[in-house]
Parts: C-alpha cells; sequence; structure tokens
C-alpha cells in the first residue's frame, strides 16, 4: 500500500500512521529512511540558512515527526520498533557534506534519547549507519556515474571483496526490526566493514616518506 508523504510536514506522516491503523489496527514499525544530502562540496562559508533548513527539515524534524506519531499508536499497545536511517558521518569526520553531517549526528542523538524515554512502554529505538553506496542519491550528489561511484567506495573501503549494498543496509533493519534483536534499544548498527574503525593515514605518510624511499 502507498500513501504520499513528506516528511517534512507534519499532517502526511500522522496521515501515513493513521491510515496504517486503519487498514492493519496496528503499527509494528516505523523506519525513518528519508534523506537529503545537498552539496556536499559546500564549504563553511557558504552555507546559508535555507541550506540548513532544507537538509534539517527532512533529515532530523521528519525524523522527529515519525518517532512522534509512532510513539502515539506504539505506547498504547506497549510494543513496536522505530528505526532510523543515520550514516557512517554521525561516526567519523571529514571536511566534506557538513550540514549532512551534523543532521545525521543529531539523529544519531535522537535515536539514543527517544529510546531512553519509550523502553518503559516495551518500545525498541534504535538505528541504521552505511557505509556509502551507489544510490542515486549518492550519484546526484557527488556528480558521478555508478561504476566510478563503485570503484571509489570499494577502493576507499575497509572491507575488501566485497561492495555494500542497498540489500545488506535492508537486511539489518530486518534484524533491527525482528524479534531476533528483541533486547537492542539504543543501538546503532554500524554497516561499513570496520571503515570507522580505522585510520591508516599515519601509516600510510610513514610507508611514503621512509619506507618507499629507501626501497
Amino acid at each position: 500500500m502507498y500513501v504520499h508523504c513528506d516528511v517534512s510536514i507534519e499532517s502526511d506522516v500522522k496521515n501515513v500512521v493513521n491510515t496504517t491503523i486503519a487498514k492493519f489496527g496496528k503499527l509494528d514499525i516505523m523506519f525513518s529512511n528519508a534523506g537529503v544530502i545537498g552539496n556536499p562540496f559546500t564549504s563553511i562559508q557558504d552555507i546559508d540558512y535555507n541550506m540548513i533548513k532544507n537538509i534539517f527539515d527532512v533529515n532530523v524534524v521528519g525524523g522527529f515527526f515519525c518517532a512522534k506519531h509512532a510513539a502515539r499508536v506504539m505506547i498504547p499497545k506497549k510494543k513496536g520498533v522505530i528505526i532510523f536511517t543515520t550514516s557512517i558521518v554521525a561516526t567519523f569526520y571529514s571536511d566534506l557534506v557538513h550540514i549532512y553531517t551534523a543532521s545525521k549526528n543529531a539523529l544519531l542523538g535522537l535515536t539514543k534519547n527517544v529510546g531512553v524515554e519509550l523502553a518503559k512502554y516495551g518500545i525498541r529505538v534504535n538505528s541504521v549507519s552505511p557505509y556509502a553506496i551507489s544510490t542515486p542519491l549518492m550519484l546526484n550528489a557527488f556528480k558521478v556515474n555508478k561504476e566510478m561511484a563503485d570503484k571509489w567506495f570499494e577502493e576507499g573501503g575497509n572491507l575488501k571483496g566485497v561492495l555494500l549494498s542497498v540489500e545488506d543496509v535492508a537486511n539489518g533493519v530486518l534484524y533491527l526490526a525482528s524479534d531476533e534483536s528483541r533486547y537492542a534499544s539504543g543501538l546503532n548498527l554500524i554497516l561499513d566493514g570496520g571503515y570507522t574503525t580505522t585510520n591508516v593515514a599515519l601509516s600510510e605518510v610513514y610507508k611514503r616518506l621512509f619506507i618507499n624511499k629507501t626501497m
């Protein structure tokens, strides 16, 4: 069943939840997945209010509305799962996507705080943070084609021999939504092949400055 929804408009989110209740009688899972990137190359010196508002309205305000209206119908049932899509930029930092990074950090904080409040009702709140994937959103933002992006993400990734796919993320979300994770709440499931646990910059510079010159 499809219901049109702009997550930045509260009445749209409320309508989606109400329509679900009317048809199925309950809401088991709320997956707040909508997100936008904006211009990833914008310098902090060039950012203006409208840029911030456009991204935060979808990524953060939309997340608040999804959590609010999911909680509204889950609390009486004392059961439910709320899941947010954050990003690896909520756990590591660079000189790109400042607004997007700030928005995903806000969403990660929301995940943990709302999880604290709703736990007493038996409602679990978690998030999934994927590494880069060659989705249309990513390709359009960085102005590259899928072949180029796949090569970029594979070479830049930590785990070799595999490229993260949307199906991998879907499987992570399915786990968080299922009873197999029935005691997981406040969890940020990082699907990055260990990317955010590594920083090879120092060793790479050492090799370039010292080892490679002596060979």
